[in-house]
């Protein structure tokens, strides 16, 4: 009897103090109204901007443990909107996107380590049916109550994922340049679970 009280003892004792590192990483769901997909890349001389309008995702942040964290986060390639439906419409096209065929831009993190306030995330990102491997700083801008804030921005080479259309001009040069500026800014929402509302609810 005083074993088997033993044993119940120790069992209580390990998970009472595992609760404290499983509460810690909480799962966020990405508040599109609220967040945006931004990108620009050189058109002769200036920066053009432009967005996706569709695109959702989840966030698995862990404040005390950070390589516990996780990023999913699809995009739809063929919501993308530069304010300009004659280019759109183009980069709907075989030349860059070929939405038909590639639906979706994704990125699904492999690792994640802490810098300070910033989160170095490694993850596979695929675009064009191309995937590699890519580190995202990302700034955690803060949690409050059950919302937080996440925000990233980084460079892709288009060419790197066989999006390599492009012009000569006749002084040299090209129309477009190849390097792209990503930047995404996150509001999320708390996803709590069926067994969490109603305890809360109690």
């Amino acid at each position: 009897m005083k074993v088997r009280t033993g044993f119940a003892v120790f069992f209580a004792a390990v998970a009472f103090l595992a609760l404290p590192l499983l509460a810690t990483a909480a799962e966020w769901s990405v508040d599109t109204s609220h967040s945006h997909v931004g990108f620009s890349v050189r058109h002769f001389l200036t920066q053009v901007p432009g967005r996706f309008n569709d695109f959702e995702g989840t966030i698995v942040y862990d404040a005390d443990e950070p390589s516990n964290s996780s990023v999913d986060i699809t995009v739809d390639a063929a919501s993308i909107d530069t304010a300009n439906e004659n280019r759109d419409g183009h980069l709907k096209s075989e030349d860059f996107f070929h939405v038909e065929k590639y639906p979706q831009l994704s990125f699904k993190s492999t690792a994640v380590e802490s810098s300070g306030s910033t989160l170095q995330v490694t993850g596979d990102f695929t675009m064009h049916g191309v995937t590699k491997s890519i580190t995202v700083p990302v700034e955690v801008l803060g949690v409050m109550g059950k919302k937080a804030g996440f925000s990233a921005e980084f460079t892709v080479d288009r060419k790197d994922y066989d999006v390599s259309w492009n012009r000569a001009l006749d002084q040299g040069g090209t129309i477009l340049g190849d390097e792209v500026k990503v930047r995404i800014d996150v509001e999320a929402d708390l996803v709590v679970t069926e067994a969490e509302g109603d305890q809360a609810s109690r």
